[in-house]
């Protein structure tokens, strides 16, 4: 006499009837598999969105900004860059925008009541009228230097010194370099050039004549097509200083943001470890539960196959059950992680990505989780013995 054979109906039926038959150790069980894929998916999530994000930056600000600073001399002493730096590096073919600014040996306060040491870590710095179009920065509120005001007692402020100064509308006064600059307006945040949004920017000709600028630019921001990045790499430190290229140094800012991904990439791969921890643990779970429902369905286990059930049938009657345990804990985790990632980068402001590969993965680690966790209690089931199974109690 042939046996019956079971549909696929049938598996996911009794796999199903065995789970509710006892619903609070499922629930914990499938709660373990979705906390690590909920945690796998929503590294993943966040990773991606993040790096979406940077590359949006990225688009929007450029790549082709370089910035050209001083570097050591020979004899380990700082170096100066020429005057007419800033001049040279514009008459390079490809260069569409320069930028400067120059370390003043000042301070700027609230009030002349504060003490000079208190800066805030606020800088001041000498500035040319193109460094906001160069870094590609709008005003927040008030006007740029310009020809007009940039001879005179005024100052330009950036997001962060205004913000640690309490001024945040232009007319206001403030005591720079031992007397009253009037704030002419603030800088929007200036991400490629985060030094700009801690400092307080005043003409280049009224750093001279008020404050005892030397007239040596500090940082040179420069700006040229995007195919001819390289090229304008490769000359600026002999443009800048034909005679000691080597006291220049030249960096693209969007490299550090580029490297900041890096990073981010490493610990997304320590966070992704500690999401497979979980999912091994909840694995463990599974398969401890399974183990037991077979030591606790002995009897049921002997009837069915004193009714004609084969070996089989039971192991795929138990890995069934495995199979779906596995798949609803995935199957809640690749959603609660999905919500997580979207919350997240909302909250961030970044746009939500999840890659498709990444619910795909997990819901193929559950099944694999499943497979192993239930193999060994699906065969110790299948081979108990019908008449040992029936006197157990």
């Amino acid at each position: 006499m042939n046996p019956a054979r079971m549909t696929w109906r049938d598996v996911l039926r009794v796999g199903l009837a065995g789970l509710r038959a006892r619903p609070t150790r499922a629930l914990l069980s499938a709660l373990g598999i979705a906390i690590g894929i909920a945690t796998m998916v929503a590294v993943i999530g966040i990773s991606s969105s993040s790096k979406a994000d940077l590359l949006r930056r990225l688009d929007r600000l450029g790549t082709n900004l370089l910035t050209v600073k001083p570097g050591d001399t020979l004899f380990g002493e700082d170096a100066e860059l020429p005057e007419k730096a800033p001049a040279m590096v514009a008459r390079i073919g490809p260069v569409t925008a320069v930028g400067a600014t120059g370390s003043v040996k000042a301070t700027v306060r609230r009030t002349d009541r504060i003490p000079e040491s208190v800066t805030g870590g606020i800088a001041v710095q000498a500035a040319t009228e193109d460094l906001p179009r160069t870094l590609g920065v709008g005003m927040r509120n008030g006007t740029w230097l310009n020809a007009a005001n940039s001879r005179h007692p005024g100052v330009v402020l950036g997001a962060e010194a205004a913000r640690r100064l309490g001024v945040d509308r232009p007319g206001a006064q403030v005591w720079l370099g031992g007397r009253w600059f009037t704030v002419l307006g603030v800088l929007g945040t200036a991400e490629l050039a985060p030094e700009i949004d801690r400092s307080a920017l005043v003409g280049w000709e009224a750093a001279k004549k008020y404050l005892g600028f030397e007239g040596h630019p500090t940082t040179i921001y420069e700006r040229s097509a995007d195919d001819a990045v390289e090229d304008v790499r490769a000359v600026l430190a002999a443009t800048v200083n034909p005679e000691n290229p080597q006291e220049v140094e030249v960096s693209r800012p969007s490299d550090a943001l580029e490297a900041k991904a890096a990073a981010a990439g490493a610990f997304t791969g320590l966070l992704l470890g500690l999401g497979a921890v979980a999912l091994l643990v909840g694995g463990v779970g599974v398969a401890n539960t399974m183990v037991v429902s077979v030591l606790e369905r002995r009897r049921e286990i002997g009837l069915r196959r004193a009714l004609g059930a084969t070996r089989g049938q039971v192991r795929t009657q138990f890995l069934a059950e495995s199979l779906l345990l596995s798949g609803l804990g995935g199957a809640a985790g690749v959603l609660l992680g999905a919500a997580v990632t979207v919350a997240f980068a909302v909250y961030r402001g970044w746009p939500p990505v999840v890659p498709p590969w990444a619910p795909g993965g997990a819901l193929a680690a559950t099944v694999a989780i499943g497979v192993v966790a239930g193999l060994y209690p699906a065969v110790r089931a299948a081979r108990l013995a019908p008449t040992t199974a029936l006197a157990a109690v």
